[in-house]
């Protein structure tokens, strides 16, 4: 598998299949051969899960804000805060009515699968994003896409807590909404602000410029994984987003010296890695397939499921982007662009375990179901409309 992971890329490139998509069949192929007694099952291997896709995440995280050539700021950043204060809340509030009235689910399981499927993902959306430092592959769709993967897998967090405060019946309590206000929204994400900032800071300077011989000589790589846990590790323990923080850091070390050669160093290490877990966590998720994750799975929810992939993360997208100046062929493919994945898997396994939502067969198989048509949707078509949108450029250009 580590040899596919370093050729398949160079192979696959004159077909309409991704590395994602051949890692989820090979584990489909594998463990429904009966060779591996093994079932990697999320529902039994709840804490695993959990733990697993939180490396895959903070990993990707720090890739991604290694790569954004783009200094951050109000304008230049404008899609992004567009589709995280207007299309995420409006794909939790869709989702989570979608669960209720669609699937039955009761509302705090709603309000948990709302959370988890506004994230766009950033492990699996590296065919969507800008390119490694200083490549120039950074237009606006791959830009807004690669930003909002780095911030909104915090931002949900507060709905995560949200949903889980409800499963604990502490909707109703004054006390209870006021801690999630100023604590789950308010510290959390202050916390993991700041902390990201200083960690960046101190890296930022250590390496370029704390002494005459830069520290970014005499390193390596592993450098940028030494930040990411140091960042996420000290934001954890102030109590803050720690998804936030190893993002903000990466963010904030590439602004110390924007075209130094190191950033690829760093982001060529953080990119190996993360290319190392997805293929380790889509063969598990092909066994979880071949084991039945998706037995409980009715038409209704595979309904529900794709109205959640190819209607309400579309409009939500659309809607954010009203008023924005990018032609609408780019706002189109912002909208539809917004791949789930490993995050998604994250945040039920975290809500799950840490809060009361009763039977969770369904919740598991809608969510597998979401990932698995959108590992296949986007990664067919995302590649063809993104070179098709840069022709289109280059005409309109020419």
């Amino acid at each position: 598998m580590v040899l596919l992971v370093s050729w398949a890329p160079v192979g696959l490139r004159r077909l309409p299949l991704t590395l994602a998509i051949l890692c989820v069949a090979i584990g489909l192929g594998v463990f429904s051969s009966g060779l591996l007694a093994f079932d990697p099952d999320p529902r039994t291997w709840d804490t695993a899960t959990e733990k697993l896709t939180e490396l895959a995440v903070i990993i990707s995280l720090m890739g991604c804000g290694l790569k954004l050539d783009r200094k951050i700021g109000w304008k230049s950043w404008s899609t992004t805060w567009r589709l995280l204060a207007v299309a995420m809340p409006l794909t939790i509030v869709a989702v989570a009515v979608l669960g209720v009235w669609g699937l039955g689910f009761a509302l705090p399981m709603a309000m948990l699968l709302g959370a988890a499927m506004a994230p766009t993902d950033p492990v699996l959306a590296a065919d969507v994003q800008v390119g490694p430092p200083r490549s120039g592959e950074e237009d606006e769709v791959r830009f807004g896409l690669t930003s909002e993967a780095g911030l909104n897998d915090a931002l949900a967090f507060p709905f995560v807590h949200l949903a889980i405060l409800a499963s604990l019946g502490g909707l109703a309590s004054q006390q209870a909404m006021l801690d999630w206000g100023l604590v789950k929204v308010g510290w959390k994400i202050l916390a993991g602000l700041g902390v990201g900032w200083l960690v960046g800071a101190a890296f930022g300077w250590l390496l370029f410029r704390g002494s005459e011989r830069e520290l970014s000589k005499l390193g390596d790589g592993l450098i940028a994984l030494a930040a990411t846990f140091i960042a996420y590790a000290a934001t954890e323990l102030a109590h803050g987003y720690g998804f936030l923080a190893v993002f903000v850091a990466a963010v904030t070390i590439r602004n110390w010296e924007r075209d130094h050669d190191f950033h690829e160093e760093m982001h060529d290490l953080s990119d190996q890695i993360e290319r190392l877990l997805i293929m380790l966590l889509l063969v598990l998720f092909g066994g979880a397939l071949a084991n039945g994750l998706l037995v409980s799975l009715t038409w209704v929810d595979a309904a529900v499921a794709m109205a959640i992939l190819l209607v309400v993360r579309p409009v939500a997208g659309l809607l954010s982007l009203v008023g924005a100046r990018q032609p609408f062929r780019e706002k189109l493919l912002l909208a539809f662009l917004g791949i789930r994945g490993v995050g998604s898997v994250y945040y039920v396994a975290y809500g799950l375990n840490h809060g009361r939502f009763g039977d969770s067969e369904r919740l598991w198989a809608v969510v597998g179901f979401v990932i698995l048509a959108s590992i296949v949707i986007h990664g067919v078509t995302a590649t063809p409309l993104l070179e098709r949108l840069a022709r289109w450029r280059t005409a309109r250009a020419g």
